[in-house]
C-alpha cells in the first residue's frame, strides 16, 4: 500500500490538527473528526483539501460507529486511527460543579472508549490497523486544580493496558499510547474554569508538531507506549520515589507555573460543546521560565532520592 487510511478523531486543533498536517504531507488519506465543522474545514483546507471531513462528538456512539463506516465506505478500509480529542477542567474537586466533572470524564475516558471499541471492529474484519491514543504525563502523576482530567487519563491508561492483553492474539493489530508532556495547543484557553485564572501548559513546554510527529512515528513503528516530554521521566520518579515530596511541591508548582496571572471568571469553556479556539497556549514561556520549570523539576526529583538514601542509610 502506498498510502494509509487514517482517521484522527480531535483533528480540529492541537496535537491532532498536527498529526493531520503531517500524514497528509506523506501522502496519506486523512478522515477528520471533532465536534466543530468550521475548525475541521478549515484544518481539511490545510490539509490539501482532500480530507474527509466527519463531525462527530466522541461521547456518543453512533456517531463514532458512523464515523469508522464512513471511513471504509470512502477508502475500503482504515490503517491507522489516533485519537486525540480531549477536554479539560480547572478548579478544586469541590468547586467544580458535578456535570464538568462528569462531562469531562465522559469526554476523556468514555469517549477513547467509543474511539476503540469502533476501530477495533475495523481492525478485527480487515486483520490489522494501529491504535494510538493520546494519553498524557497527568495518566503517570496527579496534580491539583486538575481532578477530572487526571481521573479520566487514570481510566484511559488503564483501558490501554487491557487492550494490549486482549489484542495478543492478533500480531497486527497494534495499540500504542503516546504521552505528552505540556504542549502548546488550545486546550488549556478551552478548558473549563473554576480555578480563577487562565490555565496554560507548565514549562518545559513542546509544540504540537513535535507530538504530531510522535503520532506519525507510531504509526510507522507501532509500540506500546512513546513518552515525549523533556522532564516526563523525572516528574515520574519524583512521584513514585517519593510520594510526600512530589505532594508538598507540585502545589506551589502548579500554581506558579501551570496558570497564568490572568482572572477569569468562572466558565464552562469547550466541555459542553464546541467553542472557537485558536492554536497555541495563551502565554509564551521565555527561556528564564523554562530554566525554572526545569530546575525546580530535577530539584524535586533530587531531594526525593536524597532523602530517599538517607532513609535506607539510617537503617541498621
Amino acid at each position: 500500500m502506498t498510502s494509509r487510511v487514517v482517521v484522527l478523531t480531535g483533528g480540529s486543533s492541537g496535537i491532532g490538527r498536527a498529526a493531520a498536517l503531517a500524514f497528509a504531507a506523506r501522502g496519506d488519506k486523512v478522515v477528520l473528526a471533532a465536534r466543530g465543522i468550521a475548525d475541521l474545514e478549515r484544518v481539511a483546507a490545510d490539509c490539501g483539501g482532500s480530507a474527509l471531513v466527519v463531525p462527530t462528538d466522541v461521547t456518543v456512539r453512533a456517531e463514532v460507529e458512523d464515523l469508522a463506516d464512513a471511513a471504509v465506505d470512502a477508502f475500503g478500509r482504515i490503517d491507522v486511527w489516533a485519537d486525540s480529542a480531549a477536554v479539560m477542567a480547572y478548579g478544586r474537586f469541590e468547586d467544580l460543579p458535578p456535570h464538568i466533572f462528569d462531562k469531562t470524564v465522559t469526554t476523556d475516558l468514555l469517549g477513547p472508549a467509543n474511539v476503540a471499541r469502533a476501530a477495533l471492529r475495523v481492525f478485527r474484519a480487515q486483520g490489522h490497523g494501529t491504535l494510538i491514543m493520546c494519553s498524557s504525563l497527568l495518566a503517570h502523576i496527579t496534580a491539583p486544580w486538575m481532578s477530572a482530567y487526571v481521573t479520566a487519563k487514570w481510566g484511559q491508561r488503564g483501558l490501554l493496558r487491557t487492550l494490549r492483553q486482549e489484542t495478543r492474539d492478533a500480531p497486527d493489530i497494534h495499540v500504542c499510547e503516546l504521552i505528552p508532556g505540556s504542549v502548546n495547543t488550545p486546550i488549556y484557553t478551552s478548558a473549563a474554569n473554576y480555578a480563577g485564572f487562565v490555565g496554560r501548559p507548565p514549562p518545559p513546554v513542546d509544540s504540537a508538531a513535535r507530538m504530531g510527529a510522535a503520532v506519525v512515528r507510531l504509526a510507522d513503528r507501532p509500540r506500546r507506549s512513546l513518552s515525549v516530554g523533556a522532564v516526563n521521566l523525572v516528574t515520574e520518579f519524583g512521584f513514585t520515589a517519593l510520594p510526600p515530596v512530589f505532594d508538598a511541591l507540585v502545589g506551589p508548582l502548579m500554581s506558579r507555573f501551570g496558570l497564568a496571572r490572568r482572572p477569569t471568571p468562572p466558565g464552562t469553556g469547550n466541555v459542553l460543546g464546541p467553542a472557537p479556539r485558536t492554536e497555541g497556549g495563551p502565554l509564551r514561556l521565555g527561556r528564564s521560565v523554562l530554566g525554572a520549570g526545569i530546575g525546580l523539576t530535577a530539584a524535586a526529583a533530587a531531594l526525593a532520592l536524597r532523602q530517599r538514601q538517607t532513609r535506607s542509610s539510617s537503617r541498621p
